[in-house]
C-alpha cells in the first residue's frame, strides 16, 4: 500500500484537481486507489462537499462517505470554526481509524488536506499535526500567482520541520495572468529540493483525466 498526504501554499490551490489527478493516473496504471479526505468545510444543496465528491469520482474503489470524510462541515470557513458553529471538536483518533480502513481496501491512497499546511483543526493540533501523525509523504500543490514563491519555500521549510518528506511538488497554473510565470517554475525547480511531479497548465474547468496527463506519479 502507498498513501501520500496533498497539501498545498493556500487554499484554492488546486489540491483537489492534484489529488483527482493523482488518483485517476494511479488508476490508469491498474492500481485500486481512493481518495480521502479527513476534514471539509462547505456544502452544497444537496448537503454534499465539492472537494469529496470529485475524489469519490476519481476513485476505483467505493467507501462510504463517512470513512473517506469522517468530518464535514456545513459552512466554508476555517475548520475549527465550523466546527465550534456546529458544537463539534474534531478529533485525530477517527481520521485514523478511517484512514486505517481504507488503506485495507485499495493500493494508494491520496488523502487531501485542508487549506494551506498550518490551517487550524482544533486543539489537538493543525493540518501539519494531522500529517506528521498520518506519518505520510508529502506532495505540495503550488498555486501559480504573485507570492508563490514565498509561499512554497515556507511550506517546504514547515514540511521537512516536522520531519516529514517532501515527495514532490505540483506546479499549478491557477492565474492565466500572471507575469513570468515559466521564470516562477525554473527558480522553484532550483530551490525546492524535490521532485517536480508536473505543470499543469491554466485548465478553466478542472478536468482530473485531463490534469492526470501533465503528472509524473511520485515514489
Amino acid at each position: 500500500m502507498s498513501a501520500w498526504f496533498i497539501t498545498g501554499t493556500d487554499t484554492d490551490v488546486g489540491k483537489t484537481l492534484v489529488a483527482s489527478a493523482l488518483l485517476s493516473a494511479f488508476a490508469g496504471k491498474g492500481y485500486r486507489c481512493i481518495g480521502m479526505k479527513p476534514v471539509s468545510a462547505g456544502v452544497d444543496a444537496a448537503g454534499r462537499n465539492t472537494d469529496v465528491e470529485s475524489l469519490l469520482a476519481a476513485s476505483t474503489v467505493k467507501a462510504s462517505r463517512e470513512l473517506v470524510n469522517p468530518y464535514l462541515f456545513r459552512s466554508a470557513i476555517a475548520p475549527h470554526l465550523a466546527a465550534m458553529e456546529e458544537g463539534r471538536e474534531i478529533r485525530f483518533a477517527p481520521i485514523h481509524a478511517a484512514f486505517g480502513q481504507l488503506r485495507q481496501m485499495a493500493d494508494v491512497v491520496v488523502v487531501e488536506g485542508v487549506g494551506g499546511f498550518r490551517v487550524p483543526l482544533g486543539r489537538e493540533g493543525d493540518s501539519a499535526d494531522l500529517a506528521q501523525t498520518l506519518n505520510l509523504p508529502v506532495i505540495l500543490v503550488v498555486g501559480l500567482r504573485l507570492g508563490c514563491l514565498n509561499h512554497a519555500l515556507l511550506t517546504r521549510e514547515a514540511i521537512l520541520a516536522r520531519g516529514l518528506r517532501l515527495a514532490g511538488w505540483v506546479a499549478n497554473h491557477i492565474d492565466p495572468n500572471m507575469a513570468r510565470p515559466e521564470e516562477n517554475v525554473i527558480t522553484l525547480r532550483d530551490l525546492m529540493e524535490a521532485p517536480l511531479l508536473g505543470e499543469i497548465p491554466w485548465l478553466a474547468r478542472s478536468d482530473a483525466q485531463h490534469a492526470a496527463k501533465f503528472l509524473t506519479l511520485p515514489v
